[in-house]
């Protein structure tokens, strides 16, 4: 079947999708990583690709920017074709000093004030709940790589340009959070609501707190090592 952001059929799709922001790192993914990749969707640039890492099938494909599109795509690969398994590998800004540049975090929890959630079902609560299951092989996957993964809670914003006071950072990490980004909270509701597991891994790209920047090339390319911690728990 189709839906209107997918052509793909639904035997075309793995059951674990690795799912970055870009629809370039999802190329870039395939194309480096992935033995023999078919690409399964090309609508609005949004490429898919299923491939095998390990001998095993997997599937990467870009999600967008924000909770919106990150709500579409992972809506439609739960529910329409059965996608068991999510991990969204993303970009973030640090929110404190002890996470530099190319810093990995697996996320345990991400706090949001978006009505995405409440909208789509109801859900009136601000934090969203990834899988343990997932995450336990995504711990598994660096401690076996020796890759050191940092823990914990992180915001999903709305919001990319805020207006209004630069302290805004401050206060949502005395909350616990460490980093920010755009659309984990959704992907974990859409997870909740399917009965279906997603994880997040986010790389460093920014900070708050000091001049750190990664250029739009390094983002697209040069995040291997968290893209080689999922693809591990992908397939592990």
């Amino acid at each position: 079947m189709s839906t209107p952001h997918n052509n793909a059929g639904t035997e075309q799709i793995a059951d674990t999708v690795i799912m970055p922001g870009d629809p370039l790192r999802a190329k870039f993914i395939a194309e480096t990583y992935l033995t023999s990749p078919v690409l399964f969707n090309d609508v609005r640039g949004m490429y898919g690709y299923t491939g095998q890492y390990n001998g095993n099938y997997v599937s990467v494909m870009g999600s967008g920017m924000g909770m919106p599109s990150m709500g579409i795509y992972s809506y439609e690969l739960f529910h329409f074709y059965n996608v068991q398994n999510i991990i969204r590998i993303g970009s973030a800004g640090s929110y404190c000093k002890e996470l530099n540049l190319l810093d990995i975090v697996l996320v345990t929890k991400a706090y949001s004030e978006s009505s995405y959630a409440f909208v789509q079902n109801g859900y009136d609560k601000d934090i969203a709940f990834p899988s343990e299951l997932l995450n336990n092989k995504l711990r598994e996957a660096a401690k076996v790589s020796g890759k050191k993964l940092m823990e914990g809670m992180i915001h999903s914003t709305d919001v990319f340009y805020r207006e209004g006071s630069k302290d805004y950072y401050r206060k949502l990490y005395e909350q616990g959070c460490l980093a920010v980004e755009m659309e984990s909270f959704a992907l974990f509701h859409n997870a909740a609501v399917c009965k279906k597991q997603a994880a997040c891994l986010l790389t460093i790209s920014d900070s708050f707190v000091s001049e750190e920047n990664t250029t739009p090339k390094q983002r697209q390319t040069s995040f291997t090592d968290m893209i080689e911690i999922a693809l591990k728990a992908a397939v592990g």
